[in-house]
């Protein structure tokens, strides 16, 4: 069966519809989960993530060497939801208008008139997959700011809507950095989450090797439509979180700038730029997804430790030393995790 949003209760009254919506939505992301785990092996981690950036209206940005199925995950979540779907596959010649359309000149031989039509480039889908997003210039990567702040693009001085909804799942390759441009702070910023896309164990890569060498494919159906993801959306926006939970999260997040009195005395010489407030933002809207999942329908420490890593890692710019000892962002977050104090709820003023 087909979730939509006519299976969700169109608003909340009671205790009642607050636990009926939670069940539906858990039980459409379980299914989600069991219906890609058709034809993508392991990679539990990641298709958590990329889920919970889509229920809480967030891009994902899928880091990884070749040949991990980061392309592979990503089309089979547009097979599992009811979504339009587009690609791009950067290169170093791709154009913004590749990206986002252009006006061209349509010329009518019977009535020998000419007219300006705009075609729509690959951005005015609900999902949009841009393969090796590091590989395009400067320029083209810019042409995606707007698209994923504002859900629109501005061409030719006409201002055009994206279709709702609409997610950007981006990948590229950490190794290969010939011809590559890295992402400006103001495009990683964009990303709720960059997700760290690991080698699969033993037993995932020899089941790999078996579908892949014995031509098996799995045939995916359709889980949820695009109207049942906005009502998530709209739903999931009403899950409490504690004013001293909050009080953490922004915190947690002022604890990453040097000048910041919550910052203990080690981070000014391990992070030269600390996050943004778009970092306490994800944090918060995506607890409020893992904490629906769970069966929750409030914000907990545990949501917190178990998202902090991928919502902040790529907005933690790190100084000239820890770049040549190799000390990693999400080693950073953990340490911050540790060390930041949850203060109790008196302590909280509101």
């Amino acid at each position: 069966m087909t979730l939509t949003a006519a299976h969700l209760p169109h608003e909340i009254r009671n205790a009642e519809d607050v636990s009926n919506a939670c069940e539906i939505i858990r039980a459409g992301f379980m299914q989600i989960r069991r219906e890609i785990g058709k034809v993508v092996v392991g990679q539990d981690r990641v298709v958590d993530l990329i889920l919970v950036a889509i229920f809480a209206d967030g891009h994902a940005l899928l880091e990884g060497p070749p040949g991990l199925g980061k392309t592979l995950l990503v089309r089979t979540l547009g097979d599992v939801l009811q979504l339009s779907t587009g690609r791009i596959q950067c290169t170093a010649d791709l154009m913004p208008a590749d990206i986002v359309g252009t006006v061209v000149v349509d010329e009518d031989p019977v009535a020998n008139t000419r007219r300006f039509t705009f075609k729509e480039g690959p951005v005015f889908h609900q999902l949009l997959l841009a393969d090796e997003v590091n590989r395009a210039t400067p320029k083209c990567q810019s042409a995606l700011l707007e698209s994923m702040q504002e859900h629109s693009v501005s061409i030719d001085g006409d201002t055009r809507d994206l279709p709702e909804p609409f997610f950007v799942l981006a990948t590229q390759n950490p190794i290969e950095q010939e011809g590559t441009y890295p992402l400006p702070e103001a495009q990683l910023d964009r990303f709720m989450f960059k997700i760290q896309v690991t080698h699969s164990t033993r037993e995932e890569r020899s089941e790999i090797v078996t579908r892949t060498t014995r031509g098996l494919q799995a045939d995916t159906n359709i889980i949820v439509e695009g109207d049942f993801i906005l009502a998530c959306q709209q739903l999931i926006r009403h899950v409490v979180i504690a004013p001293h939970i909050q009080d953490y999260i922004t915190r947690l997040v002022l604890a990453t700038h040097a000048d910041s009195p919550h910052a203990p005395a080690w981070v000014s010489e391990n992070i030269s730029i600390g996050a943004s407030p778009r970092g306490a933002l994800a944090i918060v809207c995506a607890a409020k997804v893992a904490a629906v999942v769970d069966g929750r329908f409030a914000v907990s420490r545990r949501d917190i430790n178990a998202l902090a890593v991928p919502a902040l890692q790529h907005r933690i710019v790190r100084t000239f030393e820890a770049e040549t000892d190799a000390r990693s962002t999400s080693e950073m977050i953990r340490r911050l995790l540790d060390e930041v104090p949850t203060l109790v709820r008196e302590d909280i003023d509101v």
